[in-house]
């Protein structure tokens, strides 16, 4: 059975101060979360904080530094640049609410693909896709972001 994180799980995860949620180091990219529609935001924090216990569970990523990229939240490996950037934000698809990003001319979205089939939607090779109604497979997704967060340095 997998564990699902959903966007409900946030609020405690902040509320608990754990590890893999830590403080916003960057004012602006908590405003840019604080714009957001109150559903979106959670579901982002949602892989924010996944992000975060992914870097911290994969050591050959290094630091992950978060900032803005065109306005969305970015973490980057700027110590190792061992990384993809990877991005959040709202997609394109109307029939989706949040999305994490790659950048497009990776092979990031089919590698998750093949490792998870059927465990995701994707936008192409530059998103994946979620619904604030449906729970994040959160073991499957810290997987991937660790595949993003070392691409480079596996290539």
């Amino acid at each position: 059975m997998r564990a699902k994180l959903t966007s409900e799980c946030v609020t405690s995860i902040l509320a608990a101060k754990m590890p893999n949620a830590p403080e916003f180091a960057d004012p602006d990219v908590e405003q840019a979360f604080d714009a957001l529609p109150s559903g979106v935001r959670k579901g982002l924090l949602a892989l924010r904080a996944l992000i975060f216990e992914a870097a911290g569970a994969t050591q050959s990523a290094g630091r992950v530094e978060e900032t803005l990229k065109w306005g969305q939240p970015a973490y980057l490996t700027p110590d190792t640049k061992s990384g993809s950037t990877i991005r959040l934000g709202v997609p394109r698809s109307p029939d989706h609410d949040y999305a994490l990003f790659v950048h497009c001319q990776t092979d990031l979205t089919r590698q998750f693909e093949t490792n998870y089939p059927g465990e995701f939607e994707f936008e192409g090779t530059r998103a994946v896709l979620f619904s604030a109604d449906k729970p994040i497979p959160a073991d499957a997704l810290r997987h991937c972001i660790a595949m993003a967060l070392t691409y480079h340095s596996r290539r």
